[in-house]
C-alpha cells in the first residue's frame, strides 16, 4: 500500500492510499518542495525549489537550478524514474515545473506539471 499525499483520511476513515502513478508522482512532488534540513534523519533530502520563488529570474539562475534539480531527480528517484525532460518557469510568484519522465517499473511515460505560489 502507497500512503497519499499529502497525508489525509479515506472515506472509511482509514489513511487514504494512492495508486502506483499517484505515488510515483508524491515522491516528486516532496522531493522538488522539500528544502533540504526539513527532513529528521534525511538532512540533504530536497531540492528546495520554493527559496527559488523569490530569487530573480535570469539564464543563469536557470540552468543551475535545472542541473540542480536534474541532479536531486537521479540521486533520490533514480531507481524508480528516468527523467526525460526538465522545465522550470518562474511567473508572477508562482513557480512551475514541468517533468517528463518514464517509470522503469511500467515503461509508461508520464508528463507532469507542478507549481507553488506565494501565499
Amino acid at each position: 500500500m502507497n500512503i497519499d499525499f499529502p497525508l489525509h483520511f479515506d472515506d472509511k476513515g482509514r489513511t487514504a492510499a494512492a495508486a502506483d502513478d499517484d505515488h510515483v508522482r508524491d515522491m516528486i512532488e516532496q522531493l522538488l518542495f522539500t528544502s533540504p534540513g526539513e527532513r529528521v534523519n534525511r538532512p540533504d533530502f530536497g531540492a528546495g525549489l520554493l527559496q527559488m520563488v523569490f530569487s530573480p529570474n535570469s539564464a543563469e539562475l536557470s540552468a543551475a537550478l535545472q542541473f540542480a534539480l536534474q541532479a536531486a531527480l537521479a540521486r533520490w528517484l533514480g531507481d524508480v524514474i528516468d527523467v526525460a525532460g526538465l522545465d522550470v518557469t518562474s511567473t508572477d510568484g508562482t513557480l512551475n515545473v514541468v517533468v517528463a519522465y518514464t517509470v522503469k517499473k511500467t515503461g509508461e511515460a508520464r508528463r507532469e506539471t507542478f507549481a507553488r505560489g506565494v501565499v
